[in-house]
């Protein structure tokens, strides 16, 4: 709201009789007249994203059961088909018809639920045969065609795709007017853009709602907008290291494993994340050294990491950076007690920095006896699975 319209609000409030009070925007339903937008609802984990899609899908509930009329509001019609096909209308795109898209790499986020379930952290609704898993964007397209009924695609955590996603709806929407709305995070537990595809998408975008939420931890209360990964090492919450694996699947649930991440949305001030400087100080220049045919470096740091904590660059980076400070952060020690901190390692420099070839990474993993279930596990997360035998 403008500052001259807040006074002219102000100022009618008080000719009534009332005190000037602060209006603020309400929720408002969907607008299904308007074609060929791109809309992006970001925010942390538990901001409501997916909620906001559910309501969307009750709002095409009811927006269904309107008349003709409506209809020739919220329908793109085809007139080169209908003339060629002899269609009357059938196929054409009605933004009151949604599809709900999930990325194949979720499936295993709501377990308990039916599968046609649109389901979210306060409940579900139930989809039908309008809601499927989707492999990639030549899948999604290959759904729009096979749909050409459906004008409104809810494309749930549109950033795990592939970067031809963001072309693909910018096309469908500006050629046939369909509305593409991708609940989504665009920032990932580092506070970096997620990847090349959220990029894009926020490029391509018509509309974006930022959504927060408040802070999960326990003595706060402030706005939040960073999803925080941790662990919990015998009950104890040990924040992720900065090059912990970019993409970890799993469930939406609270895990008292170790080796297995749990999230919750935190402000600023209790976003711990430690190792960014090691990361970037030593433990890339380690990889970049590897990539020029120099192991030994990196192969003593990860056996240190492994076997001798304290004798590591990475355990002495801490101490110098995290206890002998000011500014002092004792919770950042706590990401030391995580298992796998090697394999972490390996994966950031393999699969996220391409500094270490295959057969570099077979040999460190087996000279140094590292645990090949795991990280054969967070290679395939990421998308560049190897056999570790």
């Amino acid at each position: 709201m403008s500052t001259n319209t807040e006074r002219e609000t102000a100022g009618f409030l008080k000719s009534l009789g009332f005190p000037a009070l602060e209006v603020h925007e309400a929720l408002q339903h969907f607008d299904f007249r308007a074609a060929g937008r791109r809309i992006l609802v970001i925010g942390p984990m538990g901001s409501g994203k997916t909620e906001y899609s559910a309501r969307l899908w009750r709002d095409g509930e009811v927006a269904r059961k309107k008349g003709a009329k409506v209809a020739a509001e919220t329908t793109h019609w085809d007139a080169q088909k209908s003339l060629f096909s002899g269609d009357s209308g059938q196929g054409n795109a009605d933004r009151r018809n949604i599809f709900f898209v999930r990325s194949r790499l979720d499936a295993g986020r709501f377990p308990d639920y039916p599968q046609d379930a649109l389901a979210y952290r306060g409940g579900f609704e139930r989809c039908g045969d309008r809601i499927a898993f989707v492999q990639d964007s030549f899948d999604l397209e290959n759904r729009i065609k096979s749909h050409p009924e459906i004008g409104t695609w809810i494309v749930d955590e549109a950033a795990f795709y592939d970067e031809r996603i963001a072309y693909l709806m910018k096309n469908e929407s500006e050629q046939r007017g369909l509305v593409f709305v991708c609940p989504t995070l665009i920032l990932n537990f580092r506070r970096e853009i997620f990847n090349a595809t959220a990029r894009l998408l926020v490029e391509n975008a018509t509309d974006v709602y930022p959504l927060t939420a408040y802070c999960e931890h326990q003595d706060c209360i402030e706005d939040s907008f960073y999803t925080y990964r941790y662990y919990k090492v015998n009950g104890k919450e040990c924040p992720a290291l900065y090059f912990d694996p970019l993409i970890i699947v799993g469930g939406d649930r609270e895990k008292d494993d170790p080796r297995e991440p749990n999230y919750c949305t935190r402000c600023d001030k209790h976003h711990f994340l430690p190792g960014k400087e090691y990361t970037y100080f030593i433990l890339k220049p380690l990889g970049e050294a590897a990539a020029r045919g120099d192991l030994s470096a990196l192969e003593r740091e990860l056996y240190a990491m492994n076997y001798d904590m304290e004798r590591s660059e990475l355990y002495k980076n801490f101490v110098q950076r995290y206890l002998h400070q000011e500014d002092a952060r004792i919770e950042h020690m706590n990401a030391l007690e995580v298992p796998c901190i090697a394999e972490r390692a390996l994966c950031y420099l393999y699969a996220e920095q391409n500094l270490l070839s295959t057969d570099q990474l077979v040999l460190l993993v087996n000279r140094l006896n590292l645990d090949k279930e795991y990280l054969s596990q967070r290679l395939r997360d990421n998308r560049r699975p190897i056999q570790l035998k």
